[in-house]
């Protein structure tokens, strides 16, 4: 049966993906909100949609298409990071299932107060945490849970880059401000975290060892990992030989040593994301929680003064 969508965000970097994952999975983007009017890639995807700027004008058309027969199903979220609880919120009283992109909210209990909504209604909110289904990562996923059952006290070492340079829109835009974007750990750094979360069990500790507008790095340690992070949008950063080859974006996990090779294979997670979640098998607030606990105390702690963790790893990127 199709369902019937709306999108709030249709402007930005990630809205494709989720028109995409929409029109893939045989459904219908029904309206679509953004303050920004730059968004002719709907006409690739569904040209019939409805399209607004205003909120009020939006809020107001899915009120009159539920009363005239039309009843959105799910609201797909792709909107400024600090607005995802509100619209999910608008999407749970509109009596639609959530589907917001990651970060879900910026701190732990937002994600309280929308278990109070969701616990207030009959639809769920759904998280888009695209890594889980990356092939590379459930096979890391397996790996470590087999070891894990044959050495219950095994600790892995891991160290992870991303770096994904940006030009000066970034900090003009919404996403170089801390209070929207929670920040670089939060804004490119999330997604990562949770894998991280998933596959080497809870947090146990949590410092910061660098903390620049454009960079952020420090130390994790899980139940069963400790790791070493860097993250940053600062195209200095990017190795040589990948600025050779004209790529501004370079990632690296390594675990014990071993490069976990994933640099492709995200073509169509987020319509894999969608399949899930249609067939009810989608990653809601508790999923999600683990991972915006990180983000959330890497905003508010201080510079960790005990670097014993890190220094050799630090040294080979900053």
């Amino acid at each position: 049966m199709i369902k019937n969508f709306a999108l709030i965000g249709a402007a930005g970097y990630i809205a494709p993906r989720h028109m995409k994952a929409i029109k893939d999975t045989g459904n219908r983007l029904v309206a679509a909100l953004d303050t920004n009017d730059s968004v002719g890639i709907i006409d690739s995807h569904f040209p019939e949609a409805d399209f607004f700027v205003e909120f009020e004008r939006f809020d107001r058309h899915i009120d009159l298409l539920k009363r005239k027969g039309t009843q959105i199903d799910y609201v797909s979220i792709a909107s400024p990071n600090y607005l995802h609880d509100s619209h999910i919120r608008f999407a749970l009283r509109q009596g639609a299932h959530a589907i917001c992109e990651k970060p879900l909210v910026l701190n732990p209990h937002n994600i309280d107060a929308l278990q109070v909504v969701q616990n207030e209604t009959d639809f769920r909110v759904f998280n888009i945490l695209q890594l889980r289904l990356h092939p590379s990562i459930i096979e890391l996923k397996k790996r470590v849970s087999e070891e894990i059952a044959k050495d219950p006290d095994k600790i892995y070492d891991v160290d992870l880059t991303y770096l994904t340079s940006r030009g000066h829109w970034y900090f003009t835009s919404w996403k170089g401000a801390d209070d929207k974007s929670g920040g670089i750990a939060t804004n490119i750094g999330v997604h990562f975290f949770d894998m991280l979360s998933w596959i080497f069990g809870e947090t146990r500790e949590n410092e910061v060892h660098v903390k620049h507008r454009d960079t952020n790095a420090g130390y994790l340690e899980f139940k069963h990992a400790r790791v070493r992070w860097f993250l940053s949008v600062n195209y200095d950063y990017i190795p040589k030989e990948v600025k050779d080859a004209g790529v501004r974006t370079y990632r690296s996990i390594t675990v014990d040593g071993r490069e976990i090779e994933f640099s492709g294979g995200f073509t169509d997670l987020h319509t894999q994301s969608y399949s899930e979640i249609l067939a009810g098998r989608g990653f809601g607030l508790e999923e999600a929680r683990p991972s915006i606990e990180i983000v959330s105390q890497v905003r508010k702690k201080e510079l960790a003064t005990n670097k014993s963790n890190y220094h050799e790893f630090t040294a080979k990127v900053v």
